[in-house]
């Protein structure tokens, strides 16, 4: 054989190699890096197939469609196995795709404008070099195909690993290494799942199912404050991995201290999220709605009914209901669907200081911030507030400093220049998240002992709970859904009620979980008060 078969036939290996694993990579988890394991791409055999079959007929312009369709599976595929892997949770191109213009909004301060320009030039760089790849590996099977020797050797082999793959599909036996051959499903099939994923979406195809009756009279919490407090990533693995009950054992017992020192009492138990990783708005509106809400198809359908929420059951009885959104920038449809009072969005919050994560403002600065809002208020109603944290968002740094004097928090000066400069000098290590995780949640505890304490003669009843295990990258592979759940009240007839429930007395919960998030939803409203008798008159 010739140096130029040979050198065709290396070109060949090389085309196939990079086709196929450019469909069967795996996530290098925990990185958003790839790898490759012998696999087999069933969108491979179906492309060799075809260009055996067409490759005379095909043109050129028909081999640049060919490869921009497969740079289309190639993101479709990446999307997939990063999602999954790192959140936990599958993509849903339909919905997540909703939310890049606000994302946009988000990242297009002009501070961090060149870090935008220069990935997104990244991104097309990377783009363009797949693109031309795939498009030159196509073309060398094309030619091949109409070579009779390499022809008939493409259609061998071709026809043994479809035997192969009709093997394993009838599980007849044979030799080990035929069943050593893995073949995993195919990129095109999450393509059709996406679009059936769209049209549930559009036609409201999903069905819902009620929720439980919102009519306690809240006769225990009558006259208290009631906050709700989502703790963004606050997930059961920081109580079961060793290095993080260490890290965190100090602050623990701080915020269990200050709970007392105010003459309250907490309770804790876990329960399971309905999402993992990311989609905070799904454990938001699965807990105030009381219906389990997993995917964006179904909380999209839920937001348009009008149902009755934690929320509307509270203004029912006379609570001013109030959402604190520190990392709320855009229009905020669920707003609408809960029927809050008022909603304070980052802009109305007004945060002066230095920038710590992509929201700017600290869940210290927000806490301060809706005191002097609301509960400073007088004459005034009680409460009702709900807001979820942001400053333990992934990737967890910089961490923000906490600072003593509360008073400094509302001025543009929050904090010194030493305690700044020192947090920004600490950067994520993205392959161990684990102890920027670590310093994020400390400074979480620190934030709401510190403001136990500033609220120490408050009558209020405190919720704060995990929307969602921090990302897999974090949790680890196969970890549970699981949250953290603290109910903090000096109402010894509220907290008994939730130890009748299956919580159990301080800031630590044990296994097993009390079950789905939406089941503590009618827990809590047993728990504030008894059902309402409502008496009609007789027609």
């Amino acid at each position: 054989m010739s140096d130029r078969s040979w050198r065709r036939v290396a070109a060949l290996f090389a085309a196939l190699f990079l086709l196929n694993a450019s469909l069967t990579f795996e996530s290098a988890w925990p990185t958003p890096g790839v790898r490759w394991r012998s696999s087999v791409s069933i969108e491979l055999l179906a492309c060799v197939v075809a260009l055996l079959v067409a490759h005379s007929a095909l043109s050129r312009r028909g081999l640049r469609w060919l490869a921009a369709l497969w740079t289309f599976l190639v993101i479709g595929h990446y999307a997939d196995v990063t999602a999954t892997a790192l959140y936990g949770r599958e993509i849903n191109l339909f919905w997540d795709l909703r939310f890049v213009p606000d994302v946009a909004v988000m990242l297009a301060a002009p501070s961090r404008l060149w870090v935008v320009a220069l990935a997104a030039a990244g991104v097309g760089l990377v783009l363009t070099v797949l693109y031309l790849a795939l498009r030159w590996a196509i073309r060398h099977v094309a030619e091949a195909a109409g070579r009779p020797l390499e022809r008939w050797a493409l259609a061998a082999v071709l026809a043994g690993v479809a035997m192969v793959w009709v093997v394993q599909r009838a599980e007849i036996p044979a030799a080990e290494f035929v069943y050593a051959v893995r073949f995993p499903p195919p990129v095109s099939a999450n393509y059709v799942r996406q679009a059936r994923l769209l049209v549930s979406s559009v036609t409201g195809s999903i069905a819902l199912p009620a929720g439980p009756p919102m009519n306690s009279d809240l006769s225990r919490v009558k006259g208290a404050d009631v906050f709700l407090f989502f703790i963004e990533a606050y997930g059961a693995i920081s109580y079961e991995r060793p290095e993080f009950v260490t890290r965190l054992a100090a602050d623990r017992a701080a915020f269990e201290t200050a709970i007392h020192e105010t003459h309250r009492d907490v309770v804790s138990a876990f329960v399971e999220s309905p999402t993992f990783g990311g989609s905070s708005w799904l454990a938001h509106i699965t807990l105030l709605s009381g219906v389990e809400v997993r995917t964006h198809d179904a909380n999209a359908l839920l937001m348009r009914e009008q149902r009755d929420t934690l929320v509307t059951d509270f203004k029912r009885h006379g609570y001013r209901t109030v959402a604190v959104m520190p990392g709320l920038w855009q229009d905020w449809p669920e707003g609408k669907f809960y029927g809050f009072d008022e909603i304070y969005g980052g802009e109305r919050l007004h945060y002066e200081g230095p920038t710590f994560g992509w929201w700017d403002m600290t869940d210290q600065f927000a806490l301060a911030r809706l005191d002097a809002l609301e509960v400073a208020r007088t004459p005034r109603a009680p409460l009702f507030l709900f807001m979820p944290t942001i400053s333990t968002h992934i990737p967890f740094t910089p961490t923000p400093p906490y600072q003593p004097d509360w008073s400094r928090m509302l001025t543009s000066t929050p904090y010194d220049d030493a305690d700044v400069n020192r947090a920004y000098l600490k950067e994520p290590d993205w392959y161990d998240l684990g102890p920027s995780y670590a310093d994020a949640l400390s400074y979480m505890y620190k934030s709401f002992t510190g403001y136990l304490r500033q609220a120490a003669d408050r009558d209020a009843v405190f919720i704060v709970i995990g929307d969602h295990q921090p990302a897999a990258a974090v949790s680890g592979e196969g970890a549970p859904r699981d949250v953290p759940v603290h109910i903090i009240a000096s109402r010894r007839a509220v907290i008994d009620r939730f130890l009748a429930q299956g919580f159990r007395e301080g800031v630590t919960p044990a296994r097993p979980a009390l079950g789905p998030m939406h089941g503590l939803t009618p827990g809590l409203l047993q728990a504030f008060g008894d059902p309402e008798a409502v008496t009609r008159e007789a027609p």
